[in-house]
């Protein structure tokens, strides 16, 4: 067994076969997730004041966005056509629990905290880097929520930081005025790799040290990507495209493994890209990379990409 294989496993094996048993839940009119039965406002309405603050729309930095991730939306753009895709399909502020599997850095709650405007509090799957730490034990506890007949979206993906100078993998924070490193896991990483590709570091199989056992178990997720990161034009650039192509076998491992936890009559929508963090003053992004949705237990029965992809 290599070590990516180890490195998936392990994030799998939080798992235990109760936590694939159907949960029998009681209702009440408002959960600890602010689902809220009869919540039916418009979802137009709904994006609207998620982004009644948010930043004007810079057309200069959105070209500089746009050269170094063709085909990122906006969060603005992202949210209201998903949303209103998914509205057709039945979702609502009501019947509809969001999960996400973000880095844990503060930037990265941004989209979070845009779909939570319309669908409430969200079911956390992630760790660093947006690996979906939670693993099959957490899936299936998330996947007990989930409304009886009702919904669930599922967003996930790495985050990359995108300065006003145009500097990938850097980001300007509120209060700091340090230009930052973002996302400081997936460098890290980045450099790990870099170092046993280059021959200056030896690798081992010391990846489960319990003081920082999810920075190691990325390190190790991103070794199979080492000549790839350093054949690329642009590290940086290169380097979200790498983890999220992990995180996405890993989190469709999940899924099937978790799938007998999908209540009958559930749809799930599965959302994964790029988050692209920007400074304060300018608004956040996203590449989409994957868009389908779910019935019968965790098989795809459309994939709704193209919806985003012509935005």
């Amino acid at each position: 067994m290599n070590l990516y294989t180890a490195a998936a496993l392990f994030i799998g094996s939080f798992a235990s076969a109760t936590a694939f048993a159907p949960s029998i839940l009681t209702c009440p009119s408002v959960s600890p997730l602010n689902i809220v039965v009869g919540d039916d406002m418009d979802v137009t309405g709904k994006v609207k004041a998620v982004f009644a603050n948010s930043p004007e729309p810079d057309a200069n930095f959105e070209k500089l966005v746009r050269s170094n991730f063709p085909g990122a939306l906006s969060n603005k753009d992202l949210v209201s056509t998903v949303v209103d895709t998914l509205a057709l399909k039945g979702y609502s502020g009501s019947n509809t629990l969001l999960a996400t599997s973000f880095c844990g850095d503060e930037l990265a709650r941004q989209l979070e905290d845009d779909f939570n405007g319309i669908y409430g509090n969200n079911f956390n799957l992630g760790g660093l880097s947006g690996f979906p730490f939670a693993g099959n034990t957490g899936f299936g506890a998330m996947a007990s929520h989930i409304p009886d007949d009702g919904y669930c979206l599922i967003v996930y993906g790495p985050h990359v930081g995108l300065a006003a100078d145009g500097t990938v993998g850097k980001v300007e924070r509120s209060g700091i005025d340090l230009i930052d490193n973002c996302c400081a896991s997936a460098i890290l990483a980045s450099n790990y790799v870099k170092s046993i590709t280059d021959g200056n570091l030896v690798l081992t199989t010391q990846i489960q040290k319990s003081q920082d056992f999810q920075q190691g178990i990325v390190q190790e997720l991103m070794l199979p990507y080492g000549r790839r990161l350093s054949d690329a034009e642009n590290r940086m650039v290169e380097l979200p495209f790498a983890i999220f192509e992990s995180q996405d076998m890993i989190m469709s491992e999940i899924i099937k493994k978790g799938s007998n936890a999908i209540k009958k009559n559930v749809g799930v929508a599965l959302l994964g890209g790029v988050q692209i963090n920007t400074g304060p003053d300018t608004l956040d992004y996203f590449l989409p990379l994957r868009f389908d949705f779910m019935v019968d237990k965790g098989e795809v029965f459309e994939n709704m990409l193209p919806t985003l992809v012509k935005v």
